[in-house]
């Protein structure tokens, strides 16, 4: 780490819930990237007066809204813990995770050939 560079830590986990600030949907987290690693051309998709920085955690979600599943990507300032404990549908979740008794979700390992 260079001087001045600043190390941030992941407010999200692997297999928690969490809920868009702004947008109805909500997801369990499948991965993070330290800071933005997508393309340019996605990140200039976003409309500018709304376009989060770079330099913060982003987060992979098996994601759904009332009417899809989905993949989403989204930045650490755009989500939320969600707690409600309302089901999730996403296909995905079940093949990766596996739900404890308290609603969190622990990664599947799967055994390599």
């Amino acid at each position: 780490m260079t001087s001045g560079s600043i190390s941030r830590v992941a407010k999200f986990g692997i297999g928690q819930v969490v809920r868009h600030r702004v947008y109805p949907f909500r997801g369990v987290v499948f991965d993070v990237d330290p800071v933005f690693c997508n393309t340019e051309e996605w990140w200039e998709a976003i409309p500018e007066d709304i376009r989060p920085n770079k330099d913060q955690p982003y987060y992979h979600l098996y994601a759904e809204n009332a009417e899809s599943e989905y993949v989403a990507y989204v930045s650490e300032q755009n989500l939320l813990a969600d707690d409600t404990g309302e089901p999730l549908r996403h296909p995905q979740i079940e093949e990766a995770f596996i739900e404890a008794a308290d609603g969190r979700f622990m990664a599947r390992h799967h055994a390599v050939n």
